[in-house]
């Protein structure tokens, strides 16, 4: 009995130093992960400003102000004539290392280890956001998820290159993917996005040793935008209470249509995308010229609804709608108003994103199925914020076939919930009819366009 004794008092030092070793571990493995979170979110902070910019701008339209074009909104209309030449001639000169949306090329520095130190090096990386705010002051439609993902792994891999020791259980490849997702967090104040998107499009590998440090980190990145102003629900409430039947019956339809749209505009930007690498690259300025002609043309025929990122109108239709431009009880006129307006949301952003100007295209996607839900419903006779938030994440699922993150981005921006079982159904709907349009996804489709050794 006395040896066992002084077994266990042996023992119990040796026992309480482990744990406290393991103790300490955690917590600086916590700790790690809220300051890349942290500092997401502040890299972050800069372009969510920018955005606010462009929404503030998209006001001075007459798709927001009901009157005709004055001074200030033609200069914001005709302003792609002149910027989108000084962003291919920057593309095609001193930054043509910073071309591309950031997202394919993430991932091509996912899939090539050896590609992962220049791709997300700091001057690309700031490069990148240079372009992106210059389209967007300039009102180019298209979204920021691409440089906020791109900025997001490459704060995450700096940090991690500095205390590599805090995170031992990470390689570089889990880091800068988690990094990617939770730049989408800082970015779009969602903390459910950093493993959703990390899991469904960057890695696809499951993995708790993933998923918790990216919750921690994309909550940590989703606090500090949200700190810095980025809302809840960024475009307002919906507030529809639709019974499920309804819902489904509803999100039938609407989950085709998307997802047709949605796999269109996935194989128009790709094919764009192709063409006009050879015309980019040796005329840069008459290729510009004629890019920002056509994106003029659009918004001066649309009433600025074509510029933008897209959130400044679904905002507006969600708050007051817009009965001079959007169907209301039926009309034919205006529901084919509505639709040529839904079609250049469609044009516009392939526009812009095919010669390589950095942004994204899931804020363009979520507009451009809003709208086709809005008219949809309209035209119908049922409610057309059903249609508009039912088509949001439709829209979306159809563009990127990305049904969970679609989900969580409509929810999030429209706080929507309590149309689960609709926004469900016509997300998975969308994403298979997307699928069938479009085999590839359509970031897989860009990453493989704009890897090095495709020529």
């Amino acid at each position: 009995m006395s040896f066992d004794l002084r077994r266990l008092e042996q023992l119990i030092p040796g026992v309480i130093g482990r744990k406290q070793s393991e103790i300490i571990q955690l917590f600086q493995h916590l700790l790690c992960l809220l300051i890349i979170g942290l500092l997401i979110g502040l890299a972050c902070l800069p372009l969510n400003l920018i955005d606010g910019i462009q929404k503030s701008l998209f006001q001075q339209l007459p798709a927001t102000t009901g009157s005709a074009w004055r001074p200030i909104g033609l200069i914001l209309a005709l302003l792609p004539i002149g910027v989108m030449p000084i962003l291919l001639l920057l593309q095609r000169g001193p930054w043509r290392d910073a071309a591309g949306s950031g997202i394919p090329q993430t991932m091509n520095a996912l899939e090539d280890h050896s590609q992962l130190a220049p791709a997300l090096a700091a001057p690309r990386t700031i490069q990148r956001g240079l372009l992106w705010t210059i389209a967007t002051v300039a009102l180019f439609p298209l979204g920021r998820e691409g440089p906020v993902v791109h900025l997001g792994a490459a704060v995450a891999r700096a940090i991690h290159k500095r205390f590599k020791r805090w995170l031992p259980s990470l390689n570089e490849r889990q880091i800068v993917a988690i990094g990617g997702g939770a730049g989408l967090a800082g970015g779009f104040n969602t903390p459910l996005l950093a493993p959703i998107f990390m899991i469904e499009e960057l890695t696809t590998e499951y993995s708790l040793t993933l998923i918790w440090p990216a919750l921690v980190i994309g909550i940590s990145a989703a606090w500090f935008s949200s700190v810095g102003g980025e809302p809840i629900f960024g475009l307002g409430m919906i507030n529809v209470m639709a019974p499920e039947s309804e819902q489904l019956l509803i999100a039938i339809p609407i989950g085709i249509l998307a997802g047709l749209v949605g796999g269109f505009f996935n194989r128009g930007l790709i094919w764009c995308s192709s063409f006009l690498e050879p015309w980019v690259r040796q005329r840069p300025i008459r290729t510009g010229l004629l890019l920002g002609i056509c994106l003029s043309t659009l918004a001066l025929s649309s009433w600025g609804t074509s510029t933008g990122d897209g959130e400044g109108l679904l905002q507006l239709l969600i708050q007051e709608g817009m009965p001079n431009h959007f169907p209301d009880g039926g009309s034919i006129s205006q529901g084919i108003t509505s639709i040529w307006i839904t079609l250049v949301r469609v044009l516009a952003p392939m526009i812009a994103l095919s010669p390589g100007v950095p942004g994204g295209l899931i804020d363009p996607s979520l507009a451009f199925g809003g709208l086709l839900g809005y008219t949809f419903c309209g035209l119908v006779g049922s409610s057309t914020h059903l249609g508009l938030a039912l088509g949001m994440a439709a829209g979306l699922a159809g563009a990127t076939q990305l049904p969970l993150v679609s989900i969580v981005f409509a929810w999030r921006l429209v706080g929507d919930q309590q149309l689960f079982a609709g926004v469900i159904l016509c997300s998975v709907l969308a994403a298979y009819i997307g699928r069938l349009v479009a085999r590839k996804p359509v970031y897989h489709a860009l990453a493989e366009l704009q890897r090095p050794n495709r020529f």
